[in-house]
């Protein structure tokens, strides 16, 4: 209730601003000398720790040299300086204390929730009666949900008939959830069932969105027939960057390097704001324990939790068919892959290839990577930085690597000719969908340099493309690679030739550019494997009016 009492307090300061001294219904108010503590004691004892005071013959802010702010700042979850020999720590970095002085700033502070004036009342607050009086008031209510908004709402899930169809090569997609991410997706699910058969999605919450963005992944995947398909989500932290006793929090040392804006998680967790075009899926981001947390899924889902990525993993590789292989395409970090293949001994065997789309293989020396919110390495690509370990894990082991790198991701990074090309088809829901985004990314790189770098995603398309198709006529060769993972910030996530011990790893060189963009353009085109359901208004007609829910489609049905 925190936010919610914060909220009641500050509404009732304005409501009695004619009062003044901050008198409201809820809270006691008082006038403290405050400040954030930001070191620890001793005060006034340089350890090289405290970026306000070391190195400095005057205190940054002009703090005071035996002030709170003048001790040892807390270096990390686990420093050694914060943890006495009970296990517990001492540190207080992030702390609101009161002081004298100038070190503290003069503010009004709710000291104590005030009782409830009913003193019959089972509810010991009067926040509590004023909470309850304002959510159930018929003023401002609330006018609609979906069941209350459409007359005919149903949540369907779309399943399509497999039975006298032999499926093709079995594949799990890994990816990060970028733009370019949702594009390849789109076409792997217009390859022929025949020619790729997708296990799983693994979506990796250490790249380019937040981890409830595997929604969008729900909805295309609603939206194109294949509710069938399960995601699984993959560790939030890189290898080695979450905490060893308390594994839900740690450090995002190379993820933020991602924006918020500019691309990144902002953009990426809306889709640039065209997610909510998709129709919306039954299957959403739940809790991990959605029943302890009450989490609404649960009168109407069996599921207890969003599956996990290791949960995915398992239950594709105990349902293997004898003498049977999995192909993996990677379009982002390389976490959950290296996971899997340290824990679990048998994955190795079991794993056919893993296209990797990522790394950079430099020319020379003016051959920059893409890492551009970190200057200071000038060599990496994102995916491959994100989660160097986890990459270095991967390339080490004994399974069968295809880079598909930074530079002849280039080559194909056109927004002209992909666009070009997709406007002469055939136009599908897909394909409509897929030419608005890029359209969009387009023209945000046209019009703020803040956007220059979007056409990276473009490259992403390509993985998926080359597992695919041998139209394309890849041209590959072999050279010996090395990950640098050494915890220096600025080489970290470089991919560099290692004549010397390096791991041969199979590297796209080239490939036949006309056919790739005729091959993606040709498959979104394709009337085949297309969208059951066009988009959210298309599934908003449907609640609107009464409808046979049973009806079969190109490749499957669709069941209450």
């Amino acid at each position: 209730m925190w936010d919610s009492f914060a909220s009641g307090v500050a509404t009732s300061i304005m409501l009695n601003s004619h009062i003044g001294d901050g008198q409201n219904d809820f809270a006691l108010m008082e006038y403290m000398n405050i400040t954030v503590v930001t070191s620890n004691k001793p005060y006034g004892i340089s350890d090289g720790s405290n970026p306000f005071f070391y190195g400095r013959q005057i205190p940054k802010f002009g703090l005071d040299k035996g002030g709170v702010h003048s001790g040892h700042a807390q270096a990390g979850l686990r420093d050694p300086f914060c943890i006495v020999n009970d296990g517990k720590g001492i540190c207080q970095d992030g702390y609101t204390t009161e002081v004298m002085g100038p070190e503290g700033v003069r503010i009004l502070v709710a000291t104590r929730a005030k009782p409830n004036r009913n003193i019959s009342s089972p509810l010991d607050r009067e926040f509590y009666t004023g909470f309850l009086d304002v959510i159930n008031s018929p003023i401002n209510t609330g006018r609609f949900n979906f069941t209350t908004q459409f007359p005919y709402y149903e949540q369907v899930l779309y399943l399509p008939d497999f039975r006298n169809i032999r499926l093709g090569k079995p594949v799990v997609i890994d990816m990060d959830m970028s733009a370019g991410d949702f594009l390849a997706l789109f076409y792997l699910l217009k390859v022929p069932v025949e020619v790729i058969d997708i296990k799983a999605i693994i979506a990796s919450p250490t790249g380019w969105a937040n981890a409830a963005t595997i929604d969008v992944i729900y909805d295309l995947l609603h939206m194109m027939g294949r509710d069938d398909i399960p995601v699984g989500l993959g560790d939030v932290f890189a290898v080695n960057q979450s905490d060893s006793v308390l594994p839900t929090v740690g450090d995002c040392k190379y993820a933020k390097a991602i924006p918020n804006g500019c691309g990144g998680y902002l953009d990426s967790d809306t889709l640039y704001g065209l997610a909510r075009n998709f129709p919306r899926s039954p299957r959403r981001y739940t809790a991990e324990c959605p029943v302890k947390h009450e989490a609404p899924q649960n009168s109407q889902h069996p599921e207890l939790r969003q599956p996990l990525a290791m949960d995915i993993w398992e239950s594709i590789l105990t349902t293997l068919e004898p003498g049977s292989k999995i192909s993996v395409l990677t379009n982002g970090p390389l976490t959950n892959l290296a996971k899997l293949i340290t824990s679990n001994k048998n994955a190795s065997s079991l794993i056919q290839e893993v296209y990797i789309v990522g790394g950079h293989i430099k020319d020379d020396d003016t051959d920059k990577g893409n890492v551009f919110t970190v200057p200071s390495n000038i060599y990496a690509e994102f995916n491959i930085f994100l989660d160097p370990l986890g990459a270095r894990t991967v390339f080490e082991s004994t399974v069968n690597v295809t880079l598909v790198p930074l530079g002849i991701q280039r080559r194909v990074s056109s927004f002209e000719n992909i666009l070009g090309t997709l406007r002469k088809k055939n136009r599908t829901p897909e394909l409509l969908f897929a030419n608005r985004l890029l359209s969009r990314l387009f023209r945000l790189k046209q019009s703020n340099i803040r956007y220059e770098h979007v056409d990276t995603f473009l490259g992403e398309i390509l993985g998926a493309v080359v597992l695919a198709e041998d139209l394309v006529k890849p041209v590959f060769q072999f050279k010996p690679v090395k990950i640098l993972a050494d915890g220096d910030e600025s080489q970290d996530g470089q991919t560099v030739i290692y004549e010397k011990g390096g791991k041969l790893i199979q590297i796209l060189q080239n490939l036949n550019q006309t056919a790739y963009f005729d091959l993606f353009a040709n498959r979104l085109s394709d009337t085949k494997q297309s969208a059951v359901i066009k988009s959210f208004n298309d599934q908003k007609r449907i609640w609107y009016k009464l409808q046979n829910r049973t009806c079969n489609y190109c490749h499957g049905s669709c069941v209450n």
